[in-house]
């Protein structure tokens, strides 16, 4: 009798031991499950965060960012530039369209406080007629051209954001600015005499508006934060103001930044 009492309460303790091992089993596959849907639940909010934040009407974004490049026509592929400043955009519709072309349109604005072109020095002079003999007489050469300071402001930017993947989204815009320098920019002419009285550049102008088309993308290295690269193509022209209009017919400019998304 006690023999059977023992086989019975070994049985017993046996039994349990395997229920409880069971049900630890599967208690702990059924965490590993949650940990890795939770996993995989917040890797998906953490992606559609990013995808909402682009595709989100009213989306707000903005940053900082310098830019620089060269001429490339015109005479102008010695001019160098060089600008530092702020961007701010609103995405203003919903992600529409179909395929590789869905995306977003944003209105967006730049500004540059610092804004800086770097032109070869060549030697002008003032050579005006004398008023009774016609004479003509010549001022010393002077210096013109070499570093221009100022500021630029793009008000206009139309850019199309494409949905693109989970961290890149391409962009193409148009933009239209406008640039104050603190000279007439820029000199033109060789090293020949100037046949008028008009001082080293007078017939250029301070003010010139800078046309520009672009390509760049997002790379999102968080949900709202984004390492922006840029390529545009800058036309700079006084459209007459001054007598002359040198300008510079094409510039390629490249852009960093970082933005924030709201």
């Amino acid at each position: 009798m006690n023999k059977n009492v023992q086989r019975i309460g070994l049985r017993a303790i046996l039994a349990i031991v395997v229920s409880v091992m069971g049900n630890a089993a599967v208690a702990q596959s059924t965490s590993n499950s949650v940990s890795a849907d939770g996993r995989a639940s917040m890797q998906k909010t953490v992606d559609d965060l990013r995808m909402e934040t682009m595709g989100a009407h009213q989306a707000w974004e903005y940053g900082g960012l310098i830019q620089g490049g060269k001429g490339v026509t015109g005479g102008r592929d010695d001019f160098k530039f060089l600008l530092a400043g702020v961007h701010a955009g609103k995405i203003l519709t919903a992600n529409v369209g179909k395929g590789f072309v869905r995306g977003n349109f944003e209105y967006a604005v730049e500004a540059f406080p610092f804004w800086q072109s770097y032109t070869p020095k060549f030697q002008r002079a003032n050579c005006v007629p004398a008023p009774v003999t016609g004479t003509i007489a010549c001022s010393s050469l002077f210096t013109v051209g070499g570093t221009y300071s100022g500021a630029s402001i793009t008000p206009i930017i139309l850019r199309w954001n494409f949905v693109g993947t989970r961290r890149f989204s391409p962009w193409i815009q148009a933009a239209g600015g406008l640039l104050w320098t603190n000279h007439k920019y820029p000199a033109f002419g060789s090293q020949v005499l100037n046949l008028s009285n008009d001082g080293p550049n007078t017939d250029a102008s301070v003010w010139n508006f800078t046309p520009q088309g672009g390509i760049g993308f997002h790379y999102f290295v968080r949900p709202r934060r984004s390492i922006d690269l840029g390529a545009n193509a800058v036309h700079i022209s006084s459209a007459s103001l001054g007598d002359r209009n040198p300008g510079v017919n094409a510039s390629v400019q490249f852009s960093l930044g970082y933005t924030w998304w709201k």
